[in-house]
Parts: C-alpha cells; structure tokens; sequence
C-alpha cells in the first residue's frame, strides 16, 4: 500500500471520529441562555414556561424571554385552564418576577371573575418590576394600584382596558412614557379637598388616547407633554348625576392631530391649537342634559375656535341639532380647512359652515341634511370654495328627499371647479317603491356649472 492510500485511509477514521463526536454533542446546550429566551419569545407565553420541565438545564430558562402575554382564554394543551388553575399559575409566574429579564407584559383576563384585591396584587408586583411596556385587559371593576403606576418611571407604553377607579395625584411624572391608552377608567383625584389644578407630566410622551372615561372630580386636570403629536380623548362627565365643571388643558406645542368625543360638560384647553392640522370633534347629549343646549353652543364655539387653523376636521353631533338648530350660527372662519366631514347638520348650518370654509376641497355628508329651506337656497350668495376649490362632493344617506334633490341642484348649479359628486342613497330604498332610475335621470339632467363633473351613485350598506 503507496504512502497516499495510507494517508486517505488515516483521513477518514480521523472525519468518521470528528463526526461521532458532533453527533454526540449536545448542541443546544451550548446554545446562550438569552438566545434560548429569545427563541421562546416566538412561542405562547404558557407554552414557552412549560418548557421548565424538560431537564434541570431548563427550569429557568424561559425568565429570560423579555416579552410575557398572559391570557386567560387561550388554549393550553388544547383545553383552557380553570380558574384556580389559572390562579395558580399567575401566583407562580409572579413569584420569579424579580429575577425576569421581562420589559413587556400582557395581561388579558376576561374569562373569569377575580377577587379585586388578588388583581390589584397582580397589577402591583409587574409595575413593581419596572417594566417598559404594558398592556392590561380585564372585564370587572378593579381598584387600580395608582401609586405603583405613577411611581414606575420605566414605563414607555401603557395601555389599560379596565373598568377601575384612577386616583390622580397632585403631581406626578412619569418621564420616559411615550404612548398611553386607557378606556373605562374613572379619574378621581387623591386629594379632592385640593383646590388648585392637577398636574400629570409626560416629558416624552407623543400618542395619548382616553376612550370611555370619566372626569368625576371638580378640579382641572392639566397634562404637561412637550413632545406629543397625537390626543383622542372621550370622556364623559353625563356618567355620574354629579354636575362637573373643571376643565382639562393640554400643554402641548407639537400637537397636530386632535380628536374629542363627549358632552363637553368639561371645558378642553390647547396651550397651542395653530399647530392642530387634523380634528375630530363628536359630542352626544343625553335625553336628560338637553336642557344644557345654551351652554353646550357656547362650549362648542370655543373648542371649534381653538382649532380654527384645521387642515381636516370631522364634525359630529348626535341627538343635538333638533334641540339647537342654530349652534352653527356663531362659527368661527375655518381658513385652512380643505377637508370636511359633517353627520348631522341642518341645510342652514351647512350654508354657514360652506361660507366660513374659502379654501375647502372636500365635503362629506355623512347623514344627509335636515330641513333645507328653499328660500335659504335662493337668497344666499354662492360660498367663496364653490367658486375656486370644492372638487370633491360625497352625499352619504340620500334619501330623495325634496330638499335634498334642492341640495344637490344648487351644488352642481354653482360649484365652478366640482370634478366628482357620489350620492350614495339610503338603504331602506332597495326596498321601497321608488323608482331610483328616473331619480337618477333627474339628478344628471340638472344643469352642472363646472364642465368636468362626474357624478356617481352608489348604495349604503346596511350597517
């Protein structure tokens, strides 16, 4: 045998004896325990903690995933745990918390009812971990842990989905939250003999949404972010018999998209209004508040005012206008408004809206007009946007009503630059005797002002 085959054969026993050994190894225990974390991150949170029983190498593994979601209903082995179970289970998570190297957490608990004070608990030990996110969901009434939400300066996103009660101190800061979200929360203040103006400071923060909550103290709130971009907030003051007349004021310099939802019981503040380009504003009365009309046009004049210098604004009143027709009489000149969206309006408050609005582009009506008097028609002067920018004309909720065919004859008659009209007619007229072409022939015979009109028809669907 020559020296080259002796040196092949040595080669392979030397690979076979290499391979034998990778084979033996145990790769995945050289793996880093944070890699290891990181890939059970991509598992569902229970599932990713019942890997603690594969071997002793594996007990702690899983406190090294950095993003925990609890959920009550979700499957585990193909059955949702019981309650007790899932209390258990809760407790025992809790209990390694201290060691975890979590900075988001997710808690949904919507299957089961739960002791307040044990939810409260729950709630306590996470923000007592100083965590960056988190997300709470829970169907029952719970007493939220204030002082541990407001001492947990990690925070960087919060959202709550609760029905609980908020105690809001004087002061507090959280300075490093950069998105907050709550809905259902009840704002008391933790010291409601105090006279002077609450104070909640943001440094960071740029997206602030309070949907559904109540404002039940008589002081002002006053929320202090510098750098916040985005506030919806819809608040309700008609939830407690209690008359409310604080105020909330938003000191924000960089504010530019701004929605309200409410009675406007509360008055709202903007440190800054210029810099809103986008607004939304729906208020809804109560049968039992309409008496409140006078104050509610007054408030609705200031806010509108405030954001005058809006590039789009959603404009939405439920239950009001057949008790205060004339809430739109004292608008202020929206001079930078190109785009509007209006629910309910009657034919009068529209004109005005129109002639306070030179430089809008589009018009959405969303629930057709009410009452339009003809006279009105006949004896306005054409609004300035008819004339130079109104393009664009949507006419949701058509009803063939007289005064709306009126409506829609006067806009097409003087709307010099109108490129497209859609009328998208009622859903209840699929099913009546109306004969919908010949309203159609009627409409497109109407004298048009502007030679590139194009018209559309189309059906709203039932919902």
């Amino acid at each position: 045998m020559d020296s080259c085959a002796v040196s092949m054969e040595a080669i392979a026993k030397e690979l076979t004896r290499w391979q034998a050994k990778v084979e033996e190894r145990d790769i995945i225990s050289q793996i880093h325990e944070s890699i290891l974390g990181h890939i059970l991150s991509f598992l569902p949170t229970m599932e990713a903690v019942r890997t603690s029983v594969l071997s002793k190498e594996w007990i702690d593994v899983w406190t090294s995933i950095t993003n925990l979601e609890f959920n009550d209903s979700v499957l585990s082995s193909g059955k949702k745990m019981q309650k007790e179970q899932y209390v258990f289970f809760m407790n025992k998570i809790l209990l390694h918390l201290a060691n975890l190297s979590t900075q988001s957490f997710s808690l949904c608990l919507t299957s089961y009812h739960y002791e307040p004070s044990l939810v409260s608990a729950w709630i306590s030990s996470i923000l007592e971990k100083g965590i960056q996110k988190l997300h709470i969901q829970y169907s029952d009434k719970v007493h939220f842990p204030s002082y541990s939400l407001f001492s947990c300066n990690s925070l960087v996103e919060l959202a709550l989905q609760m029905t609980c009660t908020l105690s809001v101190p004087t002061f507090a800061c959280l300075p490093n939250l950069q998105t907050l979200s709550i809905s259902g929360i009840k704002l008391v203040s933790e010291s409601p003999t105090y006279s002077k103006d609450l104070i909640l400071s943001f440094p960071l923060l740029k997206v602030f949404e309070a949907k559904g909550c109540e404002w039940s103290t008589k002081q002002n709130l006053c929320i202090q972010a510098p750098l916040l971009e985005k506030c919806s907030i819809s608040v309700w003051t008609s939830l407690s018999n209690e008359s409310c007349k604080s105020s909330i004021k938003i000191v924000s310099p960089h504010l530019t998209d701004f929605s309200y939802e409410g009675d406007l019981e509360q008055e709202i503040n903007l440190s800054n209004p210029s810099s809103v380009q986008t607004a939304s504003v729906v208020i809804v009365i109560d049968e039992d508040r309409k008496e409140n009309m006078g104050k509610l046009g007054f408030q609705l004049q200031k806010l509108l005012t405030q954001i005058r210098e809006v590039e789009r604004l959603k404009l939405l009143l439920y239950k009001v206008l057949g008790d205060a027709a004339g809430i739109f009489t004292r608008l202020p000149a929206f001079g930078m408004l190109t785009y509007l969206q209006l629910y309910e309006v009657t034919g009068e408050a529209l004109l005005n809206i129109l002639h306070n609005s030179p430089r809008l582009d589009t018009l959405v009506l969303q629930n057709g007009v009410f009452d339009f008097n003809k006279d009105a028609l006949t004896s306005t002067s054409v609004p300035r946007c008819f004339l130079s920018s109104l393009k664009f004309f949507q006419f949701k909720g058509f009803n063939v009503l007289e005064h709306e065919l009126l409506l829609a004859k006067f806009v097409m008659a003087n709307a010099a630059v109108l490129e497209q009209m859609t009328i998208c007619t009622a859903f209840w007229l699929q099913y009546s005797d109306i004969d919908m072409e010949k309203v159609k022939e009627q409409i497109l015979s109407l004298p048009k002002c502007s030679s590139s009109l194009m018209i559309q028809f189309s059906q709203v669907n039932g919902s």
